[in-house]
């Protein structure tokens, strides 16, 4: 089994950072939204605006983040960006403790945690790859992915619980202190990390800011990857407020059975992620990229059907579960495949560059979908992705050039 593979104490380390971070970011899921309606009684723009332009800011911020984490020692940055995000999620209790909290303050808040996390998860790409043996990346990658998913099925529901006990902020301190606890973890791995030597005493210029794009668009096999997973990545984002609006307000659904619509096909993650390396074995990788890259793009449109009731709660749970199982049998293979493609010197900042494409994306999708339903309705709006993403197949690798190994280039800008 998977599961059982030991990759050493170290990656068990850094596995549990991961876990206690993602544990902590499933409870507080939706939790700034959330405060914005509830404490600050926002209106529907700005409740947009703290899900696309603080996202969107963040990965502005992360631009010339990429070449510092790039030079630097891993595990320091690591433990930097979780500090950073524990202390800025910590400002919102105190703030509401003392009636200061304001929607400004949600939506820097929201851009400093995603442009931490863009650089968190570029150093902890660039230290798996030094970490784990090339041959078991994609079993570390399946975990992190496994993780991923059972922490999205279990926190939201248990966020629910505790916000209606507790209080609105409550889920904030647990994420807040998730952050602290990952941090500590990574503080306890041992071992010598080599500081990466760059050749350049200004690394922080143009050439170097643009060189994980610059691989990316020059490798065709993490392009043609790369452009796929911005359309579907942004597309089903994009979904999630309109299909809030259609169940919620159009079609009457109780808050418990929304949150059971996504939070149990989640566990169809745990699903996908076991069956990533198997799959990979008897199939290989180009297929999977191309089967399973259609697969979880082709049941999008059946959420535009969803009727009220029993029936309309199976469809969104039906959806939900067949294009989540795709996802984590995909998204490991592909972060995999990522850093196989990738030279050492490039990798934080082609995982940057790879976020920053995707929070973009989602963003302008998300602001897009938005107006889009203003003009007519969610269930149109969602009729709309559902088509759109049936494109995305064509943005796949059509040869297999998953099977290359790309040599260590000399480095340029570095």
């Amino acid at each position: 089994m998977v599961g059982r593979r030991p990759l050493g104490r170290q990656f068990g380390w850094l596995w549990a950072a991961y876990a206690v971070s993602a544990y902590g970011t499933g409870l507080g899921f939706g939790a700034l939204p959330l405060i914005a309606v509830l404490v600050l009684h926002a209106s529907p723009a700005e409740v947009s605006a703290l899900s696309a332009v603080g996202p969107a800011v963040g990965a502005l911020i992360a631009v010339p983040l990429a070449p510092w984490v790039e030079f630097r020692r891993k595990r320091p940055v690591m433990i930097a960006m979780d500090l950073t995000r524990f202390a800025a999620m910590a400002t919102i209790p105190i703030a509401y403790a003392l009636g200061w909290l304001g929607f400004i303050q949600l939506l820097v808040i929201s851009a400093v945690v995603t442009a931490a996390k863009i650089a968190f998860n570029a150093a902890s790409g660039a230290y798996l790859k030094a970490l784990v043996r090339p041959d078991d990346l994609l079993v570390a990658n399946t975990r992190f992915e496994s993780t991923n998913w059972s922490s999205i099925a279990v926190g939201p529901p248990l966020g629910a619980a505790a916000i209606s006990l507790f209080g609105p902020v409550t889920t904030v301190v647990a994420d807040a202190l998730s952050y602290l606890l990952s941090a500590l973890g990574i503080t306890a791995i041992r071992g010598r990390e080599e500081a990466p030597q760059p050749s350049d005493k200004s690394p922080v210029r143009a050439g170097v800011l643009l060189d994980g794009w610059r691989h990316i668009m020059g490798d065709p096999g993490l392009r043609a990857l790369y452009l796929n997973n911005m359309l579907v990545s942004g597309l089903i984002m994009a979904t999630e407020p309109l299909l809030a609006m259609l169940l919620l307000r159009q079609l009457g659904f109780p808050p418990w059975q929304y949150g059971l619509a996504f939070a149990a096909p989640c566990l169809g993650g745990l699903i996908g992620s076991r069956l990533a390396r198997c799959v990979v074995a008897r199939y290989g990788r180009h297929r999977v990229f191309r089967t399973v890259g259609t697969l979880r793009a082709v049941w999008l449109i059946g959420l535009a059907f969803v009727r009220p009731g029993i029936v309309g709660l199976v469809t969104v749970m039906t959806v939900e579960l067949a294009i989540i199982i795709n996802m984590s049998l995909y998204t490991p293979v592909l972060a995999t495949y990522r850093l196989e493609r990738t030279p050492k010197h490039l990798v934080a900042r082609t995982l940057s560059a790879w976020s920053i494409g995707q929070q973009a994306s989602i963003a302008v999708l998300t602001a897009l979908g938005g107006l889009l339903a203003d003009v007519t309705s969610p269930r149109t709006t969602l009729t709309v992705a559902g088509l759109l993403i049936l494109a995305s197949p064509f943005l796949l690798p059509r040869r297999d050039q998953t099977s290359q190994h790309t040599p260590e280039p000399a480095r340029s800008h570095a």
